[in-house]
């Protein structure tokens, strides 16, 4: 029997949607963000502290929320992430106002449970998804930052210079964008919770599943993948902007790395099934190798835009075929433990990505150049460890 994936399509247009309009404050807030923390921070070796702390409430943030979605359902999870990160955008738009640096460190915070939410949209996908359907309803999800990265620079450009305080009508536009949540996850047909049964399998501890060896491998170039991307991507408005770029151009070269990032979501999906996650995974690694290349070859526009529009295409290659290895590796009552579990392990590496990304941009060489090849050099021991961890699976003896 052909499997019926109706539902499961529907649910699919709801999360494009979500990710487009709801996902738009992310790339919003990564590009002005570290310009932002560079005002207010008392020195400008934190002055990326700001998104490092959205990375850690999502880190912090990731396994409970998955928790609650297991016994409160998708819905209610998605719901409260918007109210939390309307909440941040209205708190860091008050320290703005202030001149406080920490009240815009807690509202970065209270954004991240938004930014957690955001990364469990691919997973509900495939909820209602067949075998067959699910790798192309993740792509289609992510697909949805397409728009995000159209959406997100508009704000930031449509905002810019409207109030005294630089950035504060951005982050009133986040709010905005945050209201529209609950009208989108209205139309969202997700399996309601069942209620839990003394009898009923849990399915293994996450001490086992981490010695799962597809499991764990997932883990490491999901988070690989991720976090290099963050590190870059933090300290390139700095980096723009320090090297005598206006910060328009800052906003166009992160806008072209998220089109970058989503674009070829439309057949990610279909490399998956055609040659398998762990080939696509290697090469999204590839890629990520050749946007550190790149970057270190200079600092002219052209430089900037070839290794951003490289890291992003590296990400959705990596990150996607990692979570299609992940999606085939646990059982239906193992979902939110495992989906959890990796979310906190690849968020946690990516705020130390994202922590790093400040001090080695500002505070490496003494200048803007030694600092920004600072960044992409320190990707190379993480490109070696998710690389070296892929061959040793695929060469691995296959379990009979």
């Amino acid at each position: 029997m052909v499997p019926d994936d109706r539902r499961a399509r529907r649910n699919v247009i709801v999360l494009v949607a979500a990710q487009a309009i709801l996902g738009a404050q992310m790339s919003v807030i990564f590009i002005v963000g570290g310009l932002a923390g560079q005002i207010l921070a008392p020195n400008p070796c934190i002055a990326t502290l700001p998104l490092s702390m959205i990375v850690l409430g999502s880190a912090l943030t990731a396994r409970p929320l998955a928790r609650f979605m297991q016994t409160r359902g998708r819905q209610a999870g998605f719901l409260l992430a918007v109210l939390a990160g309307g909440a941040g955008a209205a708190l860091a738009a008050w320290g703005l106002s202030a001149g406080s640096f920490w009240l815009f460190m807690a509202g970065s915070l209270l954004t991240g449970i938004y930014m957690s939410a955001q990364g469990f949209y691919r997973f509900a996908a495939t909820d209602l998804a067949s075998e067959d359907y699910a790798p192309r309803a993740i792509s289609w999800v992510m697909a949805g930052g397409l728009a995000a990265a159209v959406i997100g620079p508009a704000v930031v450009r449509a905002t810019d210079g409207l109030t005294a305080e630089p950035f504060l009508a951005t982050y009133l536009a986040v709010i905005a964008l945050n209201a529209l949540g609950p009208f989108l996850f209205a139309f969202l047909d997700t399996p309601r919770p069942q209620a839990a049964v003394s009898q009923q399998p849990t399915g293994r501890s996450a001490g086992e599943l981490l010695r799962q060896p597809q499991i764990a491998v997932a883990m490491i170039c999901g988070m690989v993948a991720y976090a290099l991307m963050n590190l870059v991507m933090t300290s390139t408005p700095l980096a723009v902007v320090g090297c005598g770029f206006a910060p328009t151009e800052a906003a166009n070269i992160v806008s072209a790395h998220v089109l970058a990032m989503f674009a070829p979501s439309f057949f990610t999906g279909h490399l998956i099934a055609r040659f398998g996650a762990e080939r696509i995974v290697a090469v999204g690694l590839f890629l990520l190798a050749l946007a550190g290349a790149a970057a270190l070859s200079g600092v002219e526009l052209s430089h900037f835009y070839a290794a951003l529009i490289l890291l992003g295409m590296g990400w959705n290659f990596g990150y996607i075929g990692a979570t299609a290895m992940l999606n085939r590796a646990h059982t239906p009552e193992e979902r939110g433990r495992v989906q959890g579990l990796n979310d906190a392990v690849v968020f946690g590496g990516v705020f130390l990505a994202s922590l790093s990304s400040g001090g080695l941009m500002n505070c490496s060489g003494g200048s803007v150049v030694a600092g920004w090849n600072a960044v992409n050099l320190a990707m190379l021991p993480f490109l070696v460890l998710a690389g070296g961890a892929l061959i040793w699976l695929m060469l691995r003896p296959k379990e009979g």
